[in-house]
């Protein structure tokens, strides 16, 4: 393997971290920054709240508006980074969801990158 896939797989991860800052800030402009404009993102929440959507959202606009209400609902809510694996490609995030009076849940997301942004993002709970 390359120089070019460390560096890559370093910027990936820099970006997982920026991704936790942003969402525990609950600043949706700077997590929306990281996404490319036609980012899809995929959530066994979103299938739960929005069934039409089938757990699948796709494009910046649909982000803002998920991320948005998720934010307004559940203003304690804070993800608790556990582990981070990144190669040139993509980032695997293990975190802890945390929500006032709400259980813990364990959550896996995986972030695939191209050119420095996010383009697709999927949530495993367990």
């Amino acid at each position: 393997m390359g120089i070019f896939y460390f560096m890559t797989a370093l910027t990936n991860k820099q970006i997982a971290i920026k991704w936790f800052e942003a969402f525990n800030e609950h600043h949706l402009e700077k997590l929306l920054s990281l996404y490319d404009n036609d980012a899809q993102h995929y959530s066994p929440k979103l299938k739960v709240r929005m069934p039409e959507t089938q757990g699948l959202i796709k494009g910046k606009s649909a982000l803002k508006a998920w991320w948005q209400d998720a934010f307004d609902r559940l203003p304690s809510l804070q993800y608790e980074m556990t582990k981070l694996t990144a190669d040139d490609e993509q980032v695997f995030m293990e975190y802890i969801r945390h929500v006032l009076g709400e259980e813990d849940l364990q959550v896996g997301e995986v972030l695939q990158i191209k050119n420095g942004l996010i383009i697709f993002s999927r949530v495993y709970h367990g």
